[in-house]
């Protein structure tokens, strides 16, 4: 006889199917496969340090309970989102505890483990350089920029990868015993497995949703229609804020550099299809404008902002429309970077030079006393001088010859911009240097 409190709920599907072995393990073969690192090291029984740098649902808690297994050590999890000092410091006392007593070493798995701060982290080095722990840390973010370097240097980082569709084929084989006698079609199964975006836990979850939701409704097969009824499209990997987010806008910026309008495109889709912040998008879109086109295609900058402006007025989805349409037209702009590397150069310039005064010939003089100190003097008007180009006037700093930071290219509009500066510079080549007062 059972009752509320000796019945046990049935696990979920994908603890159900959580590998108890390297061999039961589905995916990362680059490190998991024959003679590569991590199978070596679990063989072995010599284990090291390591952290799994991946995106969510590959497996690596999952690793970090088979190193365990591999050299019979205590396993013991903690979560950087929950645990602080204190929770560090218990699991150092039961590892202590389990080698004084059973002789027994002892795995450390550390979920999320970039969300510990700098003291938290330093608190596990001394453990993990004496031995005491092995240290197995999880995370979706960059472990360079996300753990600091000490802990870093005494831990192998490892790269996990999304799940192939033939990996979440091979998910589904080994999950069919457990679901009712439900089976998916072609069509079916290939819309979870899109869903699931290589996050092998959310294909199972889907997985589940779906075939108990056949076996209440009394089918015994999945069609993609019904598949789709009784689910909802999860978002793809974009977390704000992480390195994926950072990777696509890179992807997406480059393209456009590029001259690849379907290539942006894409790029703009993925981002939106995860929900992407769109005036991260805009605010790209803007700055690679100035940044790339410049004055090759000085319309570029203006189309861009009336972009974001449409967007802000649209919403979804009309508003991806125009973000469409100044996409293509950026990506098939001419380029030009020679504003932008003319401005880097000024500001070093600056950095380098210092406060130099400003010459007197460019200082206004409103007052009588200005006006006797040399203020203004010299300076030339340019609307007064022919073609409204004063040739000869400097106005840069005493003793600063013309740097020629701006350099047009010959692309575009500044082809033009190219030879007027030309031009304006054989005027001055011309004429003596004035304004030197």
């Amino acid at each position: 006889m059972t009752d509320l409190f000796t019945t046990k709920p049935r696990p979920p599907l994908a603890e159900l199917l959580r590998p108890g072995s390297l061999d039961e393990f589905v995916g990362q073969r680059h490190l998991l496969g024959p003679g590569k690192p991590l199978r070596l090291a679990f063989e072995s029984g010599r284990l090291h340090s390591f952290i799994l740098w991946g995106p969510p649902g590959v497996g690596k808690t999952t690793l970090g309970r088979l190193a365990a297994r591999a050299t019979d050590s205590r396993f013991i999890a903690i979560s950087a989102v929950l645990a602080g000092v204190k929770d560090i410091r218990q699991a150092i006392d039961e590892a202590q505890a389990e080698l004084d007593n059973h002789g027994r070493s002892t795995v450390l798995f550390v979920d999320e483990i970039h969300r510990f701060n700098k003291a938290q982290q330093d608190a596990l080095l001394p453990h993990v350089e004496s031995g005491l722990l092995t240290l197995v840390g999880g995370t979706t973010e960059h472990p360079g920029l996300a753990v600091n370097s000490a802990l870093l240097s005494r831990a192998q980082v490892y790269t996990l990868e999304p799940l192939s569709g033939d990996e979440l084929n091979q998910l589904y084989e080994r999950a069919l015993p457990h679901l009712r006698g439900v089976t998916l079609d072609a069509d079916a199964l290939d819309l979870l497995k899109g869903f699931a975006d290589g996050d092998g836990r959310r294909f199972l979850n889907l997985l589940e949703q779906v075939t108990n939701a056949a076996s209440g409704a009394g089918k015994a097969v999945v069609d993609g229609e019904f598949a789709r009824l009784s689910t909802s499209p999860s978002l793809r990997r974009f977390d704000k804020g992480g390195d994926e987010f950072y990777w696509q806008l890179s992807a997406f910026h480059k393209s456009l550099r590029g001259s690849d309008p379907d290539a942006a495109l894409y790029w703009l889709a993925r981002i939106l299809d995860g929900s992407g912040d769109v005036s991260q998008v805009t605010r790209r879109m803007i700055v690679m404008a100035s940044e790339d086109i410049g004055n090759a295609d000085p319309q570029a900058l203006q189309l861009a902002l009336n972009a974001a402006l449409a967007y802000d007025r649209l919403g979804l989805p009309e508003g991806e429309i125009p973000l469409a349409q100044a996409v293509t037209y950026l990506a098939l702009a001419p380029k030009s970077n020679a504003a932008y590397a003319a401005w880097d150069q000024a500001k070093a310039f600056v950095k380098r030079s210092g406060s130099q005064p400003v010459p007197l010939h460019l200082r206004n003089a409103p007052t009588k006393l200005m006006k006797q100190m040399g203020y203004h003097e010299g300076y030339r008007y340019a609307h007064d001088e022919p073609s409204g180009y004063a040739a000869g006037q400097t106005y840069f700093p005493e003793g600063v010859a013309r740097p020629g930071w701006y350099q047009p290219t010959d692309r575009g509009v500044e082809r033009r911009l190219g030879e007027r500066l030309a031009w304006l510079r054989s005027l001055d080549d011309a004429t003596p240097p004035s304004g030197d007062a």
